[in-house]
């Protein structure tokens, strides 16, 4: 119990932190956004499901062409609605960064499972359904493992199948091993191989 209120105060504080620490990066990241994106939106807000399975907005740089989010919510190395600049945001995770303002409100915390997106949470049954318990994560430990998920879509004839069949099963399996290890010392164990 005591852990859980040291996260909840870690995930608030820092987050706020970091926000401010990062303030001048992210605007001068919005104007070469605006150039290199050839303007339109600075951020992209997709519906994920959180904590209890209540959904929310997360809080993304946009990478892919206006109103591409038509064509799936999976996305592999090369996608045609990814830009060039998008690319880049995407390889160095910095289209994540925004995700602290989640973490500040509540939504989301440092490290978890990655939010999913509706149509994935809901097909979770029996004891997978204990994922819900926890907070989303900008990182996690299926995070690190699949860091070059798009990598690895790419290779595969049915990219969606593949993610189905054999990504998503393996992250809910290491998610729960996290679930049910978890302590403050795993997560700043995650995070360091995040950042390090």
């Amino acid at each position: 119990m005591i852990s859980m209120i040291l996260k909840f105060i870690f995930d608030r504080v820092f987050s706020l932190l970091g926000l401010i620490l990062l303030s001048p990066f992210f605007l001068g990241l919005f104007v070469i956004h605006k150039i290199k994106m050839h303007g339109g939106r600075f951020f992209y807000r997709q519906v994920r499901i959180g904590k209890d399975a209540k959904p929310f907005r997360i809080f993304k740089i946009r990478t892919m062409k206006e109103n591409s989010e038509q064509g799936g919510s999976i996305s592999v190395y090369d996608d045609e609605r990814v830009l060039p600049f998008g690319k880049w945001l995407r390889e160095t995770k910095i289209d994540t960064l925004f995700e602290l303002i989640n973490v500040l409100i509540g939504d989301m915390s440092f490290v978890g499972p990655r939010p999913d997106v509706p149509g994935y949470a809901d097909r979770l049954e029996g004891d997978d359904r204990r994922l819900l318990k926890l907070r989303p994560g900008i990182t996690g430990p299926a995070s690190l493992k699949y860091r070059h998920e798009d990598r690895i879509l790419a290779e595969q004839a049915d990219p969606k199948r593949y993610n189905d069949e054999v990504i998503y099963p393996d992250k809910v399996k290491i998610n729960l091993q996290y679930l049910d290890n978890w302590s403050i010392f795993l997560d700043l164990k995650i995070l360091w191989k995040t950042f390090f």
